[in-house]
């Protein structure tokens, strides 16, 4: 038994004597944003082609025998994608051209010709012997800012889906009125109608449709409460409306919360976990927001969860770079390779995970707009067999990471990218789950390390320099790797590698400084 499965049971004693709490017996769960069937260039269309109901089918499809249930996001949880009695949607999108001269985008035109996308995604899963989930987002962001139209604002189709009459008419609900940000333009959860309409939906969905489970994405976005609303105000609005929505979908169907992998970030959107795990919660969803990550707060999770059925969330990407043009999903990225999927899953398991969850993995494929992002291409789905089984898992090669990933509210600074200067020593930390073997490690800085000196120690023994700064396993879609010049590497024999918390310190002795962006272990 490791330390942290020990931490995890012995947490779990005090609650020895209480009644069972039924585990979910799902042990990879996928998430499917439902805008990727349209926005991805796939083998069942072309980027930009207007959806087909056999889209939604086909992304069912793709991955059945490879996760057990399939999380359906059905839009942005703003305007329904369904029909529905809470928005009379003929009259909202009315309302939409008449305002922002739009038509419905292809999915909402779908449901107004009589279609139901709900129904659709549940009937496919069950002919595909997959659980079938809808994933509501909470308080979603996108597109906002084009909600006040100006002379030269071009919102296009998703207005529709993310701005309605009575967002646009009471401003005053809004986190920060007048703002432009996303995470201001946000409704505020302190007002109780803002609440009432979210469980509205909800309501409507239970009442209307026999799914598996509901998830309550509380990361779309990380913006619940205005900075004055006291903690205890945070923490009893949200774990009232887990109870609210624990009540109406009833004690056989499974209810999961998205939420941060980060601790600090947690009072923030006002989520006291172990309150909503005794709310109703049976599965925790934690997650990086974004990308998959190797620095997270899964054991201590683990401890805040017990009786719920707890999954750690990968992505397709572990670090995003600078916007090449204005716009939605003009980012490149370093993409997630099997081997940082796979290890990702082996420390979440180590932590205390039961399963492991799937973000965005549509996204490996072509999608949005900009030179020099670099290669898509269809997403590894073989990589997620191994997800299943910890004891794979601990056999396979281990590819570690640091890597500038999501900074959340709330959230301490991120280790890199570091600046580092002469003589002064930089101190990275791995979390290490049954290391093995001889190990390598890399740094990545953002000038040439050609001719730099270092001194160099890994769990306070010097370590020695390797002219052998390759990438250790293939990269399938390169993008934002390193020239050879921006790396340097070292040598660390097994007997220094630690299960749990290994340190590892550089220190540059000569004159040029750098900032280091990204730091990596093989072995």
């Amino acid at each position: 038994m490791n330390r942290r499965h020990f931490i995890a049971l012995t947490a779990a004693a005090p609650l020895a004597a209480a009644e069972p709490r039924r585990k979910a017996p799902f042990r990879v769960i996928y998430s499917n944003d439902l805008t990727n069937i349209t926005s991805c260039a796939s083998p069942f269309h072309a980027a930009r082609e207007p959806f087909r109901p056999k889209m939604l089918d086909a992304t069912v499809d793709e991955v059945t025998g490879l996760v057990d249930a399939h999380f359906l996001q059905p839009g942005l949880g703003v305007v329904p994608m369904w029909p529905s009695r809470v928005i009379d949607l003929k009259e909202h999108f009315a309302w939409i051209k008449q305002r922002y001269g739009q038509k419905p985008d292809s999915f909402s035109q779908f449901v107004l010709n009589g279609g139901d996308i709900v129904q659709r995604f549940i009937d496919r899963c069950r002919a595909k012997g997959q659980a079938a989930f809808i994933s509501l987002r909470m308080n979603d962001a996108h597109h906002k800012e084009f909600v006040d139209p100006k002379p030269g604002d071009k919102p296009g189709s998703s207005i529709g889906v993310s701005v309605t009459r009575w967002y646009a008419e009471h401003p005053e609900h809004r986190i920060k009125p007048g703002s432009l940000r996303g995470a201001d333009l946000v409704l505020n959860w302190a007002e109780t109608e803002v609440r009432a309409q979210k469980l509205a939906m909800l309501r409507e969905l239970i009442e209307n449709y026999d799914f598996d489970g509901l998830e309550l994405d509380f990361l779309r976005f990380y913006s619940y409460f205005r900075p004055e609303t006291p903690l205890e105000q945070r923490r009893a609005i949200m774990t009232n409306f887990v109870q609210d929505v624990r009540n109406l979908l009833g004690p056989k169907k499974w209810l999961c919360a998205r939420v941060p992998c980060y601790l600090t970030t947690l009072d923030e959107l006002g989520l006291d976990l172990k309150a909503l795990v005794a709310a109703g919660l049976d599965m925790v969803n934690a997650s990086a927001h974004y990308f998959t990550t190797q620095q997270h707060d899964l054991a201590t999770i683990r401890q805040l969860t017990t009786g719920a059925t707890l999954y750690f969330e990968l992505c397709h990407t572990i670090w995003k770079g600078d916007k090449v043009q204005p716009g939605y999903d003009v980012f490149p990225f370093r993409r997630a390779t099997r081997e940082h999927l796979h290890t990702s899953a082996h420390l979440a398991y180590a932590s205390g995970a039961d399963g492991i969850s799937l973000f965005n993995f549509a996204y490996y494929r072509q999608h949005g707009q900009g030179e020099g992002r670099g290669e898509f291409g269809e997403p590894p789905f073989e990589a997620l067999n191994a997800l299943r089984d910890p004891q794979t898992l601990a056999k396979e090669p281990q590819h570690w990471f640091i890597a500038n990933g999501w900074r959340a509210p709330g959230m301490k600074s991120l280790p890199v990218p570091k600046k580092i200067k002469r003589n002064n020593p930089a101190k990275f930390t791995f979390d290490l789950a049954s290391p093995r073997g001889d190990a390598r490690i890399r740094i990545q800085a953002d000038t040439s390390l050609v001719n730099s000196e270092w001194t160099v120690s890994f769990n306070g023994e010097t370590v020695l320099t390797t002219v052998n700064v390759s990438e250790p396993f293939a990269v399938p879609f390169p993008s934002m790797l390193a020239k050879p010049e921006e790396l340097r590497a070292w040598c660390v024999p097994a007997r220094l590698l630690r299960e749990g918390i290994n340190n590892f310190e550089v220190m540059l002795k000569s004159d040029e400084s750098c900032t280091v962006l990204f730091v990596d272990l093989t072995c």
